[in-house]
């Protein structure tokens, strides 16, 4: 975990925010790769989720809404962690999070640690609108979800989507985590990328769905370059599912902190819907409340477990072999010399050419060989190098990232041949 937090911030992907005022607990800024990697998630996602589906639409909900959404929810009353304090130190921990109580319990050895008594603390962010006392008290939204309940209405009446559908959103969420850490893992600010799909209350119809979303969750992490064997379900048990769901399976990966969560499937029901008292009217008239199969992804923590998947060192070099459809950059173009006019304006064409298509980089400092591993280190599938032999015959060197194996193309052909890699 160390080493990718240090890559991290050493070439731009993940900065603390704020940093420069010491930073402040739980906030993490993108820097330029950063940005890139999490939109390519985000977009590879979307069009898997909504482009290439016709039973999806998508949404985008406000993050401030109405406090009386929450109330409906339960989120006043359930959004909750219990919250102990080390009498010694003084610090708090989520009691349900046995593995870091022991751990300081571990980092007191000789020391008695005593524990405050469990309060439940209410994660819910507070915001206050208005100019005049007293002003509404209402809430950065916890999660996502509340947003495309809340429209269910409006998306059946302004749409020709028919149950079984659903409604797709990525967006931001806040919570206010008691012990934020981990890197990203757990923060106080963060994305969300998750489906709300509606089927008919019908125990059969709840299961095939259920399990074809788990199915189809793990083959898009697998399909886009993460390991099988650093992925597993977990089902959760009666004791920690949540108020509202009939069944959930998180999808976790096995990361130097341990396996840990980063989507979960749930079956949740009918409760959303019934406590925003909301229904549905099939063809025949017939009025229910649908139940709702939901996938929540978290886009900061499959950023960092992307990251994490990717990373790869040997005796020779680091290299970051992410899938090229997330690669912030899928290119990157060099003259082999910054003073040769010719090689520059050669590459300069090439580059100037792939870029209105896809995203890619220019270099022409230092010697090839940095240039290269810099390239590699950040994730950079292909590098196309200008060099003597492509002023006499108009080819240009195209090297591999992750074998380094290198082979003479036409010029002409470098952004057909890298676009068919990223279909």
């Amino acid at each position: 975990m160390d080493k990718v937090v240090a890559l991290a911030k050493r070439r731009g992907f993940i900065y603390p925010s704020s940093e420069i005022y010491g930073g402040i607990a739980g906030f993490w800024d993108y820097g330029p790769l950063g940005t890139e990697l999490k939109r390519n998630i985000k977009n590879e996602w979307w069009k898997s989720m909504v482009q290439l589906r016709d039973d999806v639409v998508g949404l985008d909900a406000s993050v401030i809404m109405n406090p009386e959404v929450w109330k409906a929810s339960g989120h006043l009353e359930a959004f909750t962690d219990p919250l102990i304090e080390c009498k010694v130190c003084h610090k708090r921990f989520r009691a349900d999070k046995k593995e870091e109580v022991k751990e300081h319990e571990k980092e007191h050895a000789g020391k008695k640690t005593e524990w405050t008594e469990a309060k439940h603390f209410n994660l819910l962010t507070e915001v206050y609108l208005g100019v005049t006392e007293p002003k509404l008290k209402t809430y950065l939204r916890g999660e996502i979800t509340q947003g495309v309940f809340v429209n269910f209405k409006n998306v059946v009446d302004s749409t020709r989507v028919k149950i079984p559908f659903g409604i797709a959103q990525v967006g931001k969420a806040f919570r206010n985590e008691i012990t934020p850490g981990n890197f990203t893992y757990r923060s106080r600010e963060f994305e969300q990328m998750e489906l709300e799909f509606f089927i008919k209350p019908d125990e059969t119809e709840g299961q095939k769905w259920f399990d074809y979303w788990k199915e189809q969750r793990m083959q898009w992490y697998t399909g886009l370059g993460m390991k099988k064997a650093n992925l597993r379900f977990r089902d959760h048990h009666d004791d920690e599912r949540a108020h509202y769901a009939r069944s959930a399976t998180d999808i976790e990966f096995h990361a130097p902190i341990g396996w840990s969560e980063f989507e979960g499937i749930h079956h949740r029901g009918e409760w959303d819907l019934s406590r925003h008292k909301l229904t549905y009217k099939d063809e025949d008239n017939t009025e229910y409340t649908p139940w709702v199969i939901e996938t929540s992804g978290g886009v900061d923590r499959s950023t960092l477990f992307f990251l994490l998947n990717a990373y790869h060192e040997d005796d020779k070099r680091l290299i970051l072999k992410l899938h090229p459809k997330l690669a912030p950059y899928k290119a990157a173009v060099f003259p082999l010399l910054a003073n040769k006019e010719e090689m520059v304006d050669v590459a300069r064409k090439i580059y100037d050419n792939v870029r209105g298509e896809i995203m890619v980089a220019w270099d022409d400092r230092g010697n090839i060989g940095k240039r290269y591993a810099a390239q590699d280190e950040i994730g950079t599938p292909y590098c196309i190098t200008v060099d003597y032999q492509s002023l006499e015959d108009g080819t240009v060197t195209l090297r591999d990232r992750d074998s380094a194996e290198q082979k003479r193309i036409p010029k002409d052909t470098v952004l057909s041949l890298i676009k068919d890699q990223l279909l």
